[in-house]
């Protein structure tokens, strides 16, 4: 199963007018890390970044200057998103930003049912949150403190990690790991053959005298219909 780990930087919050200013992206295939990743800030098109919005990722509008526009990506884009699982934290916000500008350029929509929100899975799984990203990061031993500024590659980085926990993917992937490398045939190699035969002597009995006395007479005590005699019957018999 291939996924896409990824997240995206924008202007704003407002999907309709503001832009996508930056996308990073981890691919897992069967949930390991491949190695490839895809990584482009975008130029808004004269769209200002809000200051708010600036304030949390850290990029400015003269960052921007140079930078393609998301048209000019797209095929790049669409060659390493497309044909993948896509999982987002807070998913809703990105492929939101991501379907208005595929849209601008003609191309169709994500399909919902293409997308994970890591958001969801850690409110089903921790309650009682919280379950922010640096959030998870503590909670899972991540180290994110080299993240000090909110950016898409970093944040995808973190949240292949945090979902991976999420999903148990860890045991499952390690469990998975052992039985390949096992192997069946290994297994019957290695199996030594145990043969099962009567013992030479048989053992001897560990009940005392006194014992045996006191639950022959427990026995007796419970008249002809008592199960042990019915036993010792059909046993001579």
């Amino acid at each position: 199963m291939r996924e896409i780990i990824f997240d995206t930087e924008t202007t704003g919050l407002d999907s309709r007018e503001d832009r996508i200013i930056e996308i990073g992206g981890i691919e897992l295939l069967n949930r390991f890390p491949t190695g490839r990743t895809f990584h482009h800030y975008i130029n808004p098109q004269g769209r200002q970044i809000h200051p708010d919005a600036q304030a949390v990722h850290g990029i400015s509008a003269e960052d921007l200057v140079g930078k393609p526009g998301f048209a000019e990506i797209a095929d790049e884009f669409m060659g390493f998103f497309e044909g993948a699982r896509l999982v987002a934290h807070n998913a809703s916000f990105d492929i939101n930003f991501i379907n208005a500008e595929l849209g601008r350029i003609g191309q169709p929509p994500v399909a919902p049912d293409l997308v994970v929100d890591t958001l969801a899975l850690a409110k089903r799984k921790h309650p009682m949150g919280p379950n922010s990203l640096d959030a998870l990061c503590r909670r899972y031993g991540i180290d994110n403190s080299h993240r000090t500024k909110h950016g898409a590659l970093l944040d995808s980085e973190l949240l292949a990690e945090v979902y991976i926990e999420l999903i148990g993917g860890k045991q499952a992937a390690l469990v998975l790991d052992t039985a390949v490398k096992t192997g069946v045939e290994q297994v019957r190699a290695e199996t030594t053959e145990v043969k099962i035969s009567a013992r030479p002597s048989p053992l001897p009995p560990r009940l005392s005298e006194a014992e045996r006395a006191a639950h022959a007479a427990l026995v007796e005590s419970m008249g002809e219909k008592a199960l042990w005699l019915q036993a010792a019957d059909r046993s001579a018999s």
